[in-house]
């Protein structure tokens, strides 16, 4: 009976991941706090969506979400998750766990938090394997080294053997990527995994990452607070703000002409070589605590092109050009030009 319950619409063409009204809160004794706030977005075949905005944006949260890891008392309150059309959020435990580990691989911001120091790396590599697959221990040993050399592990038929805390960071996270991908997922979660590295090894990771998904035919989903680098890699970006989509669109588009004015002031924020600037854009203020989202565009109190409506009422996304903007400017805009607006 549960079975037929994961297939409920066809997918749409080429999405591979698909959230649509997704909803996260945590019940406190104060109430109820709302960390993900209806937010709806797709990840298609082979692509990479990058999600950005500061901390406490709700982008961790979302893809911890999809992946089924919420710590409690955190829930998923509303919406839903489709990978190629089967709906996942509504599946018991172990048949997530099967999903999560065959066709979603996860790469965390501290590979410590995906690697057992009490196992040599082999060993975890070959158990994910194994469990996932029929292979043999001698084939997923085999298997094991030769992702170890794709991930840039030098040596790797020595160092299959040793333990998490003989690695640099760097090396762990290539380790973790190995994980992801071991058993070839079709979609690859990557929550900041290049923050906790300098910027040498960062630039390797991210150009790592996008190499073996496009090589593999993965879609990933980037989750990040660097515009940096989801200009580098992504194909489209989701601009979170206060557990909402604030912008969505394709990553050129949304880099040359940011239309939200939270959008244009992260990318305001961010160096340009060639660019002759005495100082950088700097957005006033700070996100606000869960308990103190306004009413309201949850950005209104920091922008600088507020007007009355926006303290009001809440805006969905409208199309603009190539992207979708969740601010009432555009359609201010055009009711200005039509003469309607009073």
């Amino acid at each position: 009976m549960a079975e037929n319950t994961t297939r409920e619409k066809p997918a749409r063409k080429g999405a591979l991941l698909e959230v649509e009204n997704l909803r996260v809160e945590f019940p406190t004794r104060r109430g109820t706090l709302t960390a993900v706030d209806d937010i709806s977005f797709h990840i298609d075949e082979g692509e990479v969506l990058g999600v950005v905005g500061e901390s406490g944006a709700g982008k961790s949260m979302t893809g911890t979400a999809i992946i089924g890891l919420l710590e409690p008392p955190g829930r998923i309150a509303g919406g839903e998750i489709r990978l190629d059309g089967r709906r996942i959020d509504n599946l018991p435990y172990e048949k997530l766990r099967r999903i999560r580990g065959r066709e979603i691989g996860m790469v965390f911001q501290d590979p410590l938090t995906s690697l057992n120091p009490l196992y040599t790396v082999g060993h975890q590599l070959i158990e994910t394997i194994q469990t996932h697959t029929d292979m043999s221990e001698s084939q997923a040993r085999r298997r094991a080294i030769d992702l170890l050399a794709e991930v840039g592990i030098p040596a790797p038929e020595r160092r299959i053997d040793q333990y998490p805390h003989q690695f640099s960071g760097g090396m762990r996270q290539r380790v973790v990527i190995a994980l992801a991908l071991c058993v070839n997922p079709r979609l690859v979660i990557a929550d900041e995994p290049t923050t906790a590295l300098d910027v040498s090894i960062q630039a390797q990771i991210i150009k790592l990452l996008k190499k073996l998904c496009s090589e593999h035919g993965a879609a990933v989903m980037l989750i990040t607070h660097d515009m940096g680098v989801i200009a580098e890699t992504a194909d489209r970006v989701a601009v979170m703000y206060s557990g909402r989509i604030a912008e969505v669109g394709p990553v050129r588009e949304v880099i040359r002409n940011a239309k939200h004015p939270y959008t244009h002031g992260l990318m305001g924020s961010i160096p340009m070589v060639g660019h002759d600037l005495d100082r950088l854009t700097q957005i006033e203020g700070s996100m606000p605590r869960l308990t103190e989202i306004p009413t309201g565009c949850p950005f209104n109190p920091r922008c600088p092109k507020v007007f009355e409506r926006c303290r009001h009422e809440r805006p969905e996304l409208i199309a603009v050009e190539d992207t979708r903007v969740a601010c009432w400017l555009y359609e201010e805009g055009e009711q200005r030009r039509t003469g309607s607006h009073g």
